[in-house]
């Protein structure tokens, strides 16, 4: 475990810390099985409903461990975020629990649904351009007139910890899993996943879902070193972040394989979680279930897996998709 520790941004003590801290405040989240989508993966599945997470997604986890850990000194100054979505409400409904300040920086373009959230929650938000730059930029100043503590979505040592209770929670569930399909976006949930998993089950194999019109992790992977687009474009508005210095060296050596798939193909898993799961989830957590579907599942992964967790990774998706 020490050179776990010394070699990545959390391991399973942090993770298990991570899970007692939030505990008194996060979901356990159901598992729940089709055999209508068994029989079309021709495997068996199970699905950790994240979409059933306080905030609507697995995001709370993170940021509550991240904005518990705080000092009081820290706490005292606030907390600050840009997000385009479902981090940014996670980040506002764990100030509020703890009693301060959230200072939100959305994109113009963020759905209505989850800009919504931010404002149920009590984040204080200052829309901005929809891009990376615009965002750290209307983030830097906040940060310099408040002294607010930056929460990063991913890319942060407490997130991966927090976003990693998931696997302890599945395979607490469903042991006999024999690998777990998880988003990709910025990487915390998927580096929090496979740190715990692996720790738990070495031989479980960790596989990253990502859309081919954002699939800088796809590219990361086959380069070796960290590769970032500066227009993604997708359906799936949260998996459009980069990989980070702390995320990336996880997913480089413990994600088995990144799978890509079109946008099509995540609308019609969304709609097969519609009518088949009777759940209402969005592009970017649905993307799991277009991946084991996929043809490029069948021809490019090992095909001796039998067990298959996926994860639903959040359901804030409104009418007409927000």
């Amino acid at each position: 475990m020490e050179q776990t520790r010394k070699r990545y941004a959390a391991d399973l003590k942090s993770i298990m810390e991570a899970r007692k801290r939030i505990a008194p405040y996060a979901h356990a989240t159901p598992v729940i099985t089709s055999s209508t989508l068994d029989a079309l993966a021709g495997r068996k599945l199970f699905f950790k409903c994240e979409l059933l997470q306080k905030g609507g997604a697995f995001k709370f986890r993170g940021a509550c461990n991240a904005i518990l850990s705080l000092s009081e000194d820290e706490a005292k100054r606030g907390v600050l975020t840009h997000s385009s979505g479902n981090h940014a409400a996670a980040v506002a409904l764990a100030a509020r629990i703890r009693g301060i300040k959230a200072h939100i920086v959305v994109p113009r373009n963020v759905p209505a649904c989850k800009l919504e959230n931010v404002k149920r929650y009590g984040g204080q938000i200052t829309l901005c351009e929809p891009s990376l730059e615009a965002r750290q930029k209307e983030a830097a100043r906040i940060q310099q007139s408040t002294g607010a503590v930056l929460v990063h979505s991913s890319n942060d040592p407490d997130i991966i910890s927090g976003q990693g209770t998931v696997a302890l929670e599945f395979l607490e569930q469903v042991p006999l899993l024999d690998a777990i399909i998880v988003p990709i976006s910025g990487g915390g949930l998927i580096s929090g996943i496979a740190l715990a998993a692996k720790a738990i089950k070495p031989e479980i194999i960790i596989i990253a879902a990502e859309p081919s019109g954002a699939d800088d992790a796809a590219q990361s992977k086959a380069a070796g070193r960290i590769v970032t687009l500066k227009q993604p474009k997708t359906i799936a508005d949260g998996l459009r972040a980069s990989l980070g210095n702390f995320t990336w060296p996880v997913i480089r050596d413990l994600v088995s394989a990144v799978v890509t798939v079109d946008d099509d193909e995540i609308l019609e898993a969304m709609k097969l979680c519609h009518e088949v799961l009777k759940m209402t989830v969005e592009p970017s957590g649905a993307i799991g279930l277009a991946v084991i579907l996929s043809d490029k599942f069948k021809n490019e992964v090992r095909t001796n897996l039998e067990n298959i967790g996926i994860v639903l990774s959040g359901g804030n998706a409104g009418l007409k998709l927000c």
